[in-house]
């Protein structure tokens, strides 16, 4: 007998091994789709808060960050110019299931330099061809959005020159928007985040951006999704279990 289950128990474990890491990672992805829900419904929530507070300058904006506020979302109203030549084209945008590109030009406010998301164009089927727009000159009072970057899926990281661009070099065609390596192109130090311009703005082009894509119930239907997987799979290898016991005595 103990032969017998000295032979049995090699199959055993590593039946055992990979039933418990199935099933940990069915519920490690279920919790992740848990937090991401909470997470989603804590941004929400700030944004309805910060729908009743009057935008701050970019100054105040700065000074908040460097208290360790979180200044994602934040309204800020932005004094200064563009940079006429620092035009920015973000590649593999799609709206309405057609594809095109985010414009972001660089914005100067003070010693400060930032990025300003204009909104969306449509490209070409001529790949080689980028949109025909003028960039946006002179001196601007501007209401917008604070937007933290989040990092794009990429399958190779993204090649751009370590020097600064000649006026014909403009504009740039990004996969990616990384202000620590636009900032050698433009001679100026960009800020570590975005301002995606209010909506009401009359400067820009199509502004159809949302701030939280995925809404929090969504997330919740995916977390039940793979707790239910997990409680199923556990189900599933138990009953095999005890089927192949009762086949062994037999």
């Amino acid at each position: 007998m103990n032969n017998a289950l000295h032979k049995k128990a090699p199959g055993y474990f590593l039946w055992l091994l990979f039933t418990l890491l199935v099933f940990s990672s069915l519920i490690k992805l279920g919790v992740w789709q848990s937090q991401r829900a909470e997470e989603k419904e804590q941004r929400l929530t700030r944004i309805s808060q910060y729908q009743l507070q009057d935008a701050r300058s970019l100054n105040q904006v700065l000074a908040l960050g460097q208290q360790g506020l979180d200044i994602n979302d934040m309204p800020v109203l932005l004094d200064g110019q563009f940079e006429e030549n620092a035009l920015f084209f973000l590649d593999n945008q799609i709206d309405n299931g057609r594809l095109g590109y985010r414009v972001y030009q660089v914005f100067l406010s003070g010693q400060a330099a930032l990025l300003v998301n204009l909104g969306w164009v449509p490209g070409s089927v001529d790949r080689r061809l980028l949109p025909r727009i003028k960039p946006i000159s002179g001196a601007y009072s501007l209401k917008g959005n604070v937007r933290k970057l989040e990092p794009g899926v990429m399958l190779m990281e993204q090649q751009l020159p370590s020097r600064l661009l000649p006026k014909d070099e403009w504009p740039l065609r990004v996969q990616q928007i990384e202000p620590e390596k636009f900032s050698p192109l433009i001679a100026h130090q960009l800020l570590p985040f975005v301002v995606y311009l209010d909506k009401n703005e009359a400067i820009g082009y199509k502004k159809n951006w949302q701030a939280v894509v995925m809404p929090p119930q969504k997330h919740r239907a995916y977390a039940f999704q793979w707790f239910s997987l997990a409680v199923a799979f556990l189900v599933l290898m138990v009953w095999a279990s005890l089927h192949h016991n009762k086949q062994s005595k037999k």
